[in-house]
């Protein structure tokens, strides 16, 4: 078989066990034939398997590396982890780690993702259609640091400890976010069209959360600011509308500013647009 620079991979069967995939990226996969995919080892439970068990393998005529999934893989981990470059869809939904310690390239998935989604992420741009778990754009478990760069979309909404130690990076979020919403945050931006549940921002360093809906209660540890905030508001507002539409007209409110958490070192900032 010859080579190719992308793939197509069908879901035929649903593994007796969680899969790791973190072996299936379009930089590493460029250049190999189907047969060679389809005998990639995936670990399953504490064995391994082989890629074609699973799924269905099709080479595709690309002018980039791209991995396209179909299928439902609620039961499939570590899709796109530490991926540097190139396109992975999915058509359906994910499990746990979407796009873990991801550096560069795009993920899109139309459904919906487990936990820990975008944790450590530090470039790319990853999409979410659906709803994404708790700790996304949060810190792997045991580490310090949280996203450190690139994009997070999510069109759902997201459970708790959304950008839990988020230190850089853009977070958007169409839908509602659980509880501790950018708790522990560091800096980088989240910015939230729908509600926030209890505890948002608690513990909250440093970094900009920006209330595009309905305005959150503001916590006792947090105090409004006199600050004139309105050229950055003009290019953090412009910046947002470039990014997704639900953002627009932002540039034409005067947002309120408050500042905390004041139990923590209290740089963080909110601006309250809705």
């Amino acid at each position: 078989m010859s080579a190719a620079s992308g793939f197509r991979l069908r879901l035929r069967a649903q593994p007796a066990f969680r899969v790791d995939m973190s072996p299936v990226l379009p930089a590493a996969l460029a250049g190999s034939s189907a047969a060679d995919v389809a005998r990639i080892a995936l670990r399953h439970g504490n064995d391994h398997l082989a890629l074609g068990e699973l799924f269905d393998v099709g080479a595709l005529e690309t002018g980039a590396p791209e991995v396209r999934l179909e299928g439902d893989l609620a039961r499939f981990d570590r899709i796109g982890q530490g991926m540097d470059g190139g396109r992975l869809s999915v058509a359906g939904s994910v499990g746990d780690y979407l796009g873990a310690a991801m550096r560069g390239g795009g993920i899109a998935v139309d459904g919906c993702a487990g936990h820990l989604a975008a944790c450590e992420m530090a470039g790319g741009r990853l999409e979410v259609r659906g709803d994404v778990g708790d700790f996304a754009a949060g810190a792997l478990p045991g580490s310090m640091d949280g996203m450190r760069g690139g994009t997070l979309v999510v069109r759902g909404n997201a459970g708790a400890r959304l950008g839990d130690r988020m230190r850089r990076g853009t977070v958007l979020l169409l839908g509602d976010a659980g509880d501790f919403c950018a708790s522990r945050m560091v800096a980088g931006t989240i910015a939230l069209a729908g509600r926030t549940g209890a505890h948002c921002g608690y513990g909250m360093r440093r970094g900009t959360l920006v209330f595009c809906g309905p305005a959150p209660e503001v916590p006792a540890t947090f105090a409004g600011t006199a600050h004139d905030v309105r050229v950055f508001w003009a290019l953090l507002s412009r910046s947002l509308a470039a990014q997704d539409a639900a953002f627009a007209g932002l540039a034409a409110r005067r947002p309120q500013r408050v500042v905390g958490d004041l139990a923590a070192d209290g740089k963080g900032e909110w601006l309250i647009a809705g």
